[in-house]
């Protein structure tokens, strides 16, 4: 079965009696909607709604959870975490040993790998797994791992997106269950809430295609050199890209080209989202 050692990623536990309301005040994910045998993405955003930190969420016990994040922000988002405590009965820390391994395949197979590994519910066409703690058995297919990713349409920070440049609805977590529309108010909502309910998101994470193999990340993708997008993750000739779906649509209804660097391309919603293109679309030559 195909697996994959993360090496670059940490945890942090937050736990006491006070945990699950003080996360659920500040995070996007519903806490509610958490079952005990899976991770759900989430986010901390700032007041203006943009995503501050990404991370997985899972239950660890009574009263404790496990937020795996990039281990390079773990210290900042320990810090964060600690701002908006003031009172709570609640418990942060950031664990000095984390192995985080992920393996996957259908969902019987995936299921029986490990019995205290948690379902990934951002991936949909195929059955995910994350294990923590346990002893190192080689790194396997971290190269798989990506492909993997990039073709179910799942963006990461650093990788897809810097922090702080991110709306949740840019980078899907109103479709992957990584915000709760219905749960009470959070730290940046509001502006979360207006986008849903007037339905102005408009930058959205599509999978690219090309013939050959695809430029670095970071590549602008243009349309008669204007840009609509850019570049993120790539395996080969796939990867993923965060683009202006308005401008994406009016570069396919007048069959113009899109570009990425000099490499053309192919931009698609991802299979499982339930997003479309826009009705009314904008030329790449409008603001």
């Amino acid at each position: 079965m195909p697996f994959a050692l993360l090496k670059d990623r940490a945890i942090i536990s937050v736990s006491g009696p006070d945990a699950e309301h003080f996360l659920q005040n500040i995070l996007t994910t519903d806490l509610d909607m958490l079952g005990a045998g899976e991770a759900k993405p989430g986010a901390l955003l700032s007041p203006q709604g943009k995503i501050l930190f990404d991370f997985l969420i899972s239950r660890a016990g009574e009263n404790a959870f496990r937020l795996e994040c990039r281990a390079d922000i773990a210290d900042d988002f320990v810090r964060r975490l600690m701002l908006y405590r003031l009172r709570a009965k609640a418990e942060i820390a950031k664990q000095d040993q984390s192995l985080v391994t992920v393996v996957w395949g259908d969902d019987s197979t995936a299921s029986h790998s490990d019995s205290t590994a948690l379902a990934d519910s951002r991936f949909r066409d195929v059955a995910v797994r994350r294990a923590y703690g346990g002893a190192a058995q080689g790194g396997g297919d971290a190269d798989a791992w990506q492909a993997l990713r990039i073709g179910n349409g799942i963006a990461e920070s650093g990788s897809d997106y810097q922090l702080g440049d991110a709306f949740p609805h840019d980078v899907l977590l109103d479709e992957t269950g990584g915000i709760g529309f219905k749960k009470g108010c959070y730290v940046g909502q509001e502006v979360v809430s207006r986008m849903q309910h007037r339905g102005t998101a408009r930058r959205r994470v599509l999978i690219a295609a090309a013939a050959g193999s695809l430029p670095p990340a970071g590549t602008e993708v243009t349309v008669k050199g204007r840009p609509v997008g850019t570049l993120g993750s790539v395996s080969g000739g796939r990867g993923l890209a965060i683009a202006r779906i308005d401008r994406v649509k009016a570069a396919l209804d007048a069959c113009d080209a899109i570009m990425a660097g000099e490499t053309a391309i192919i931009l698609a919603i991802p299979a499982w989202a339930k997003f479309t293109f826009p009705q009314d679309a904008v030329s790449a030559e409008e603001a």
